[in-house]
């Protein structure tokens, strides 16, 4: 096929019957999804594929929460798919992709698109999330630790921070929004089954925004700690990045040995290669931390007015097209490095059998929920301490059989950012990896 080009990958052909719309994540652009888009083009013409870079969420406004971003997006889709039609065309197939919070977002937009009968229009094809929490952000972590990071880091991101950290109550629901999100019973969860393939990549390292259990959607992390101990089975044609989501791992047997030389050697150096990282969270990171507290302010004052504008209906669409029923039955890449630096600080923590449920703030049901997931907890992989919530959303989004994909970026720190090659940069060629694995051999056309 032709060349691909900046002017020939967003958008297409009036022809095209297949619509795929890519949303970006907190602080995003539209310019992230690009490569994304880049690698699908490469597979399929104008005329075959029309795509969509969802853009009213840009920067500050994806402060705004999930609601408001996911009735953003489904407005963007709608007046898309009206356009392609003034222009003779009809759009029958139907893909979304979502990166970061973007797979948030748009699990809200797809309930919308249902309740609003736009999903029976068309025939639903991928629903795909890259790096996505569809968990929520908050820590595994029990007890007081919870007053660290879970609760103050929630205030600093304005109403998204809140329904990430699942301290919000939904409208009268008294959950959070996320918690709606799973809800077997749901427009959203209603919506989500009407696709014929759920496909998700996870990073099982160093991915400081988003660890692995939330975008993987489960409740152990057996890639917590040294991956020395695992041996790593990848995917056929992955060039060492993708893992065999079949048998990712096998445990190494251990070996009992006495120190060496160059194990201490070896030891030595992996210490002295993190005294940059350790230097920089010295010294930056308490400054870095004033202007992301400062900034946060200010982000939410502004989210506050946005919001308040979208309710009383000074936005450019019918704010009450898009408050269904739910149930049927710019500082912001410092922003964003201080925000990862305070994230991936904290550890996990797991369940155990000893554990205090007095360290929770349940009620009996979640007790007894707590107690059921210590007892299917497997010796060799813990149950990580999540809240009641967290494993209901893991038994009700596991019932959409997704294709997992654990992800392992090698060569830069920052794999949220290199999955989906978000920049331009040698470093992050190990996501064009995951990205060609998605274009040529996931993606239904």
């Amino acid at each position: 096929m032709s060349k691909v080009t900046e002017s020939t990958i967003i958008g297409g052909s009036p022809k095209a019957d297949h619509l795929c719309v890519l949303v970006h994540g907190l602080w995003g652009s539209p310019d992230h999804m690009q490569n994304i888009a880049k690698s699908l083009r490469s597979q399929y013409r104008p005329d075959e594929l029309y795509m969509l870079l969802a853009k009213r969420n840009s920067g500050s406004f994806t402060y705004d929460g999930i609601e408001l971003g996911g009735e953003r997006v489904c407005a963007e889709i709608e007046e898309e798919m009206r356009s392609i039609e003034s222009q003779g065309g009809k759009i029958t197939k139907l893909s979304i992709i979502g990166y970061s919070l973007g797979g948030l977002v748009s699990r809200y937009a797809v309930g919308l698109l249902y309740a609003k009968g736009i999903l029976d229009t068309v025939e639903c094809m991928n629903f795909t999330t890259f790096a996505s929490p569809h968990l929520g952000v908050r820590s595994p972590l029990k007890g007081w630790h919870n007053r660290v990071w879970n609760v103050v880091g929630a205030r600093t991101l304005s109403m998204s921070g809140r329904q990430l950290f699942t301290i919000d109550k939904f409208r009268d629901t008294g959950r959070p929004l996320l918690s709606v999100l799973a809800d077997p019973t749901s427009i959203f969860m209603l919506g989500l089954r009407e696709f014929k393939r759920h496909t998700l990549y996870t990073n099982i390292v160093n991915d400081r925004s988003a660890v692995h259990y939330t975008t993987g959607i489960t409740k152990t992390d057996p890639y917590h700690g040294s991956l020395e101990d695992l041996k790593v089975n990848y995917l056929k044609g992955s060039e060492g990045v993708i893992l065999d989501p079949a048998n990712p791992i096998t445990p190494r047997p251990k070996l009992r040995s006495r120190a060496t030389l160059s194990s201490v050697t070896s030891a030595v150096v992996r210490w002295i290669k993190r005294i940059p990282f350790m230097l920089l969270i010295a010294i930056f990171v308490p400054i870095g931390t004033v202007a992301f507290l400062c900034n946060s302010m200010v982000q939410t004052i502004r989210s506050s007015g946005q919001i308040k504008r979208h309710e009383t209906g000074q936005v450019s669409f019918n704010i009450d097209e898009y408050r269904v029923p739910l149930l049927i039955k710019e500082l912001r890449g410092e922003v964003e490095n201080v925000y990862e630096a305070l994230n991936s600080s904290q550890n996990q923590d797991f369940l155990a059998a000893e554990d205090e449920d007095d360290d929770y703030d349940m009620g009996p049901e979640e007790r007894s929920m707590m107690s059921r997931e210590r007892r299917l907890s497997a010796p060799t992989q813990p149950t990580l301490a999540l809240t009641a919530h967290q494993f209901e959303m893991i038994r009700s989004l596991d019932s959409l059989k997704w294709r997992k994909y654990p992800v392992w970026i090698h060569n830069h720190r920052h794999s949220h950012a290199a999955i989906i090659v978000r920049w331009e940069k040698e470093a992050f060629g190990e996501g064009w990896v995951v990205l060609k694995h998605f274009a040529e051999g996931e993606f239904l056309i």
